[in-house]
């Protein structure tokens, strides 16, 4: 029996997750500045987490609550899924965040073998959660060469042609990598394509807030579309763990099969978790906006530390915290260069091809306070400048 004999294939055959990667190559390197997890710098809101500090011995907080969530803090999203994302006709089960929301999606909608859509570049975590739920058949998508939007005239012939049609579709909007934002029309045309060739369409909108020169997020919903939302990146909650899923009211058994899923995973959302998003929310929107205005200084920084690739190179950066880069055409392992930069240069990105699209890097700008960023993008300056020059000089 080989080493990996006695383990399940579909976990070993699931890709390794591109952060652990990464985390060794920082272990292995002094000094070293990461542009490379999609985190932010800030802490929750002030108020929110003083309020928090007295809730330890609150009994309550150390028992199960409701798998589905706090009452409160899903009626308070409710309210929010109306007043800011227009939707009206879902309900809501906060899981412990998106990543989570994503599975239990994967697990209530999936059967192993199913085919199902992604367009690349695509977001890795997402792509791992089919791999390892048995849902091997994943046709991934291009995106547009100049927008790196979904190519909507493939996903039409797609869905058409492919028999049994595909089970579900899924986007992150904006993108995760990309930090491109899919426009309302495109994604109401999106959503026709999947209502009328009879599958889901899953919108992961973790980074709705991170919109920058004046864009507005906006949502679709239909019976044959989910979305899930983050509180991890907007209140700067990624430890805390809280995300939520926004799912069609009306469509029969949906919620009771979501359940069964969420009982036998965390069971329900930390409950003191729940508490600091309910009392972030009480905050407000304003909050993170404000944060969010920040984040143009730090995109700056890090786009003109991107240009000795080229103008053409460089895409994304109209929402979400990324920014996506084309490696010089010499550079055909993209792992080389990202090993070859923190080593040589101290600074740490995301490869493309955990993404789908060797050749490319992904350079997120969210988590760095601007000083920080400054020192983080001349590093990467450097490193592609000696790269476009010279290649990789050990």
């Amino acid at each position: 029996m080989g080493s990996h004999g006695m383990l399940a294939r579909r976990a070993v055959q699931t890709e390794t997750p591109i952060m652990v990667l990464i985390q060794e190559v920082i272990r292995g390197t002094k000094d070293v500045l990461s542009l490379a997890q999609g985190v932010v710098y800030w802490q929750p809101p002030k108020p929110a987490l003083d309020k928090v500090k007295e809730l330890v011995w609150e009994p309550s907080v150390s028992r199960y609550g409701a798998d589905e969530g706090l009452p409160e803090l899903r009626e308070a999203l409710v309210r929010k899924l109306r007043q800011e994302n227009n939707l009206h006709k879902s309900s809501v089960m906060v899981t412990a965040g998106a990543n989570q929301a994503f599975v239990n999606l994967v697990l209530t909608l999936c059967d192993a073998g199913d085919s199902v859509v992604m367009f690349a570049p695509y977001y890795f975590n997402a792509y791992m959660s089919f791999q390892m739920t048995g849902v091997t058949n994943i046709l991934v998508g291009p995106g547009n060469p100049k927008t790196l939007h979904p190519d909507e005239d493939w996903l039409e012939k797609t869905l058409r042609e492919t028999k049994p049609t595909p089970k579900l579709v899924t986007v992150v909007n904006p993108g995760n990598p990309s930090g491109t934002y899919i426009p309302l029309p495109l994604l109401k045309r999106i959503s026709d394509l999947c209502r009328d060739a009879g599958c889901w369409l899953v919108v992961d909108n973790t980074y709705e807030y991170f919109m920058y020169d004046g864009l507005k997020h906006s949502c679709v919903e239909g019976n044959h579309i989910v979305n899930i939302f983050s509180f991890s990146k907007a209140y700067g909650m990624m430890g805390w763990r809280v995300g939520y899923i926004a799912y069609p009211t009306e469509v029969a058994g949906f919620g009771a099969q979501l359940l069964k899923i969420q009982d036998n995973i965390p069971i329900c959302a930390a409950i003191i978790s729940q508490r600091l998003a309910l009392y972030s929310l009480e905050v407000g929107p304003e909050w993170v906006t404000e944060q969010v205005k920040d984040l143009v200084k730090n995109r700056a920084i890090v786009l003109e530390a991107l240009s000795p690739l080229g103008d053409d190179a460089v895409k994304g950066g109209e929402g979400a915290i990324y920014l996506w880069a084309k490696l010089p055409d010499k550079c055909v392992d993209d792992y080389e260069v990202i090993r070859w930069l923190a080593t040589k240069h101290g600074v740490v990105v995301i490869p493309g091809s955990a993404c789908g699209c060797p050749g490319h890097l992904r350079i997120s700008f969210g988590g760095l306070l601007e000083d920080d960023c400054r020192v983080a993008a001349a590093r990467l300056r450097k490193g592609l400048e000696e790269l476009a020059r010279d290649g990789m000089v050990h």
